[in-house]
């Protein structure tokens, strides 16, 4: 019949969806319409259109853009400009080593040489351009050092007693100071006898009250004791060189106050043998500064001098650097900006402030070129990055210049 016809569709639907629940569509829904004949489908679990059509993931940009707002009747160009520089760099120079005296065995001999300080010529060479016509010339020592206090007026042996005595006077004295006592003496120090002349020689100083040399040379230093010297050094003198000084080291330090500085000078600008160096405190400060030798006395700088020092150099050598030491480099203030060693980078003591401050002054200074002035600049190109509007006024257009 009819009826049962149809309760045999409706429990045969209710029995599939029991089996495989899923949501109602339209395909599941047209098999109850009465249009028409309900067809048997083919597959147990039919498709449905989500599982035909794939799902899409959105994707969204990381950072949302900002949109510029621009105006219709003007356009804005991004222009960065770049300066490049061809940089020519000067080639390193090396670096020197300086190294002091030193002893060295030579293989092939086996004896024991002192080589001398690697950079020593050069130094010196400096040393004494400065002190002829650099900025060390014109030192006391030029006008007024022991060398020259002699009279010119008087014959060889007195001038010889005259150099021995401003040796013996120099000592812990300044040139200056000693220049004033060598005066009193030629000029203050009375005759022996009547009609004899006055001044300085042997038989004056042999005559003279004590009391009276001590008032005359009471400028210089420790002038009790070198009143003693100079009056026993006459005695000997008198006694056993038959008026004249000893033309030998050993008999020049046997006098009294007489050390080997006063003894090797004294024996070189006297009887003109340099067997020696006379070493003071300026030779021996500024020796021990540029690095040629650590020693703790003139004495020993003397001896480490002598060991390599080629000995033309034996008797000038007092000269160059006490003139040095009395006016650049100085035992307090050194001039270090002043100093051509400094400059150059040849003096391992030199004060880095004092040195750059005289290169800045050397470098900046003025040089006059047919009345014109002329003056190095350094430029400095930078990066330049800016925004250039188009279709605007050039005075917008110069606004937007990063400049």
């Amino acid at each position: 019949m009819r009826t049962s016809k149809i309760s045999q569709e409706t429990s045969k639907l209710l029995n599939a969806r029991s089996l495989s629940p899923r949501r109602s569509t339209r395909t599941s829904l047209s098999r109850f319409a009465h249009n028409g004949p309900v067809k048997k489908e083919e597959s147990a679990e039919p498709l449905d259109i989500e599982d035909v059509i794939p799902s899409r993931k959105r994707k969204r940009d990381a950072t949302p853009r900002t949109p510029t707002k621009q105006s219709p009747h003007k356009t804005v160009v991004k222009v960065k400009t770049e300066t490049e520089e061809s940089i020519t760099f000067s080639p390193a120079k090396e670096r020197k080593v300086r190294k002091p005296a030193r002893k060295v065995k030579n293989e092939e001999t086996g004896d024991v040489e002192i080589h001398p300080p690697n950079d020593w010529a050069e130094v010196y060479a400096v040393v004494k351009e400065m002190r002829t016509s650099g900025a060390a010339q014109h030192a006391a020592v030029d006008t007024m050092g022991c060398e020259r206090l002699a009279q010119e007026t008087v014959t060889p042996k007195v001038k010889r007693y005259h150099t021995l005595t401003a040796l013996m006077l120099s000592s812990q004295t300044k040139d200056t100071t000693n220049f004033q006592a060598m005066n009193r003496l030629y000029t203050e120090l009375p005759a022996y006898k009547e009609g004899a002349p006055v001044g300085l020689n042997l038989e004056n100083i042999l005559a003279v009250d004590p009391k009276l040399l001590n008032e005359l040379i009471w400028a210089v230093g420790f002038h009790n004791n070198k009143t003693k010297y100079i009056k026993a050094t006459a005695e000997i003198l008198r006694d056993q060189y038959n008026g004249d000084i000893p033309d030998t080291i050993e008999g020049l330090m046997s006098l009294p106050g007489v050390g080997p500085k006063m003894g090797y000078l004294c024996l070189s600008v006297a009887w003109g043998k340099h067997e020696g160096i006379g070493v003071d405190v300026h030779v021996h400060r500024i020796t021990n500064l540029w690095g040629w030798h650590k020693t703790k006395g003139p004495e020993e700088s003397r001896l480490a001098l002598q060991a390599w020092l080629p000995r033309e150099l034996w008797h000038e050598i007092n000269w160059v650097l006490v003139g040095l030491g009395q006016t650049i480099c100085l035992p307090v203030g050194r001039k270090c900006g002043d100093c051509e060693l400094g400059l150059r980078g040849l003096c391992k003591a030199a004060e880095r402030g004092k040195v750059t401050v005289g290169r800045r002054l050397k470098e900046e200074r003025i040089k006059e070129e047919g009345g014109e002035v002329v003056k190095t600049e350094v430029v400095k190109s930078d990066e330049v990055t800016g925004e250039v509007v188009v279709n605007a006024d050039a005075e917008e257009e110069v606004k937007g210049l990063d400049v």
